[in-house]
């Protein structure tokens, strides 16, 4: 108990003459790294300040301000070390292997995070686009190194691996989502009419893109009608409940014109045996 209590006494002195002989130069250590986090910050703010006056998107700023504010700050922490008197190049050497055995281990999320460096600068997309990508569609609400989050209209939030978006077939429509629908009218009515009126009828619902034309036009000539289809852009945030009132503007339109709808018809013929 003697011998432990004189090796705790013997450790506390190698300390508090460590702490007299350095303690300059620890102050200074303490002082670059609280001048550098407060750098950094300032520094962040700044870079984050000019990409929006540049009207950079969102994530590309933010990743500019935060590799800015770290780079700062792990400059400061090696001049820090190096002031207290301690070498960082075995911690550089342990640090690489360390490094090449994790990567091992955690292949998957250093993918998506190199996959995020990629989609970050590169930007086939921007936060505000509607982006379908393996089978999921949403609008991209965050990109992140990791992963990149899309938003439908349900207000669900889909998170995607970027390393399942690197490499994919991405369909960007930006703002903007396809809508398509068909409705069959009678082979009396007049399709010239039926098209000009369902044309009328798209451009006066509310939501519509107003930039881009209507693409309506003869489908199909079925068995029970002519099917007169149409094309529009809708803004991705209220894609259904445009869609929907797009419907209705079309059944509208129709009645008010007195251009039938038509449903299947079959004509049964019963033969007789003859007797």
């Amino acid at each position: 108990m003697e011998e432990e209590i004189q090796q705790l006494e013997a450790l506390k002195d190698k300390i508090a003459m460590y702490l007299v002989e350095n303690g300059i130069r620890i102050a200074v250590a303490i002082l670059i790294i609280i001048i550098a986090v407060w750098a950094g910050k300032g520094i962040s703010r700044l870079v984050l300040r000019v990409c929006e006056n540049r009207k950079l998107d969102v994530t590309l700023s933010r990743f500019f301000a935060g590799s800015a504010k770290a780079v700062i700050i792990i400059f400061a922490v090696i001049m820090a070390l190096g002031k207290i008197g301690i070498e960082i190049t075995p911690f550089v050497a342990l640090l690489g292997a360390s490094a090449f055995g994790l990567s091992l281990a955690v292949q998957g999320p250093i993918s998506n995070y190199g996959a995020g460096v990629v989609l970050i600068i590169t930007r086939p997309f921007v936060v505000g686009d509607t982006l379908l990508v393996s089978g999921c569609s949403g609008v991209v609400d965050t990109v992140t190194l990791g992963n990149t989050q899309l938003i439908n209209e349900d207000d669900e939030r889909i998170t995607i691996p970027n390393r399942k978006i690197l490499g994919e077939i991405l369909t960007n429509s930006y703002a903007f989502s396809k809508v398509e629908g068909v409705v069959g009218i009678d082979y009396a009515a007049d399709p010239e009419l039926a098209i000009q009126k369902i044309t009328e009828a798209i451009k006066k619902v509310e939501g519509v893109a107003q930039d881009r034309e209507p693409d309506v036009g003869i489908d199909e000539f079925a068995d029970s009608s002519i099917n007169i289809a149409y094309r529009i852009m809708v803004p991705t945030q209220k894609l259904h409940a445009t869609r929907y009132a797009l419907n209705l503007a079309v059944y509208h339109t129709l009645k008010d014109a007195n251009i039938t709808i038509p449903f299947p018809q079959r004509d049964v013929h019963l033969i007789g045996e003859g007797k």
